[in-house]
């Protein structure tokens, strides 16, 4: 038994795609995703800046059209097997539906691209964002995190709680992060999975 964990956003680089468009069939299913989304996911995935790819409605389809090009290949080459768990982080949970047979391919990049522009109308809302505090005493940076008004929005590992919130805040952890932590921003719109997101969530449900 293998595990699949599709990545979300902040995972995205420039010229993401250009290994993946390499593949045998893989340029004509972006294509098609592109019509789903409503984006030119080949130029996105290719050309684009680190700036335009960090924008929300661009970055969900496009991180999700990378993870389900991933798992084609992989299928391709025989290393899925029908046991497979698929899971993912914030967005990726659309490609791994699509890996479960939940949702189809285009279904779920499709889904993204709605999710994406939902999202950003929230973002410019009001000005958000997200930052890795690393290190540190827990309770220590719940605390500090309570303080300055910022939500705990994701715990990735043992020792990485991610901060999000008003930038002035974030900007305020950074300057005077808890005891042996660092505070690293991450390449995001806004501060998604907290209050700041119910905009969306209410025009998607």
């Amino acid at each position: 038994m293998i595990s699949l964990l599709a990545p979300g956003q902040g995972s995205q680089t420039p010229g993401m795609l250009i290994p993946w468009l390499e593949l045998p069939g893989s340029h004509d299913r972006v294509e098609l995703w592109s019509k789903a989304a409503g984006l030119d996911l080949v130029r996105l995935g290719t050309t684009a800046t680190a700036e335009e790819i960090t924008d929300t409605s661009v970055t969900q389809p496009l991180v999700v059209a990378a993870a389900l090009l991933a798992f084609e290949e992989l299928d391709a080459r025989g290393l899925v097997p029908a046991d497979t768990i698929a899971a993912g982080h914030s967005v990726g949970e659309l490609a791994a539906a699509a890996v479960a047979g939940v949702l189809s391919a285009d279904d779920a990049v499709a889904l993204a691209a709605v999710r994406g522009a939902e999202m950003a109308k929230a973002c410019a809302l009001e000005p958000t964002g997200m930052s890795a505090v690393l290190g540190g005493d827990e309770a220590e940076v719940l605390a500090r995190l309570d303080e300055l008004g910022l939500e705990p929005a994701n715990r990735n590992a043992a020792g990485q709680i991610v901060a999000a919130g008003l930038l002035s805040a974030l900007a305020e952890l950074a300057a005077d992060p808890p005891e042996k932590a660092r505070v690293r921003a991450l390449p995001v719109a806004g501060a998604f999975h907290t209050r700041f997101m119910a905009p969306a969530q209410e025009a998607v449900t």
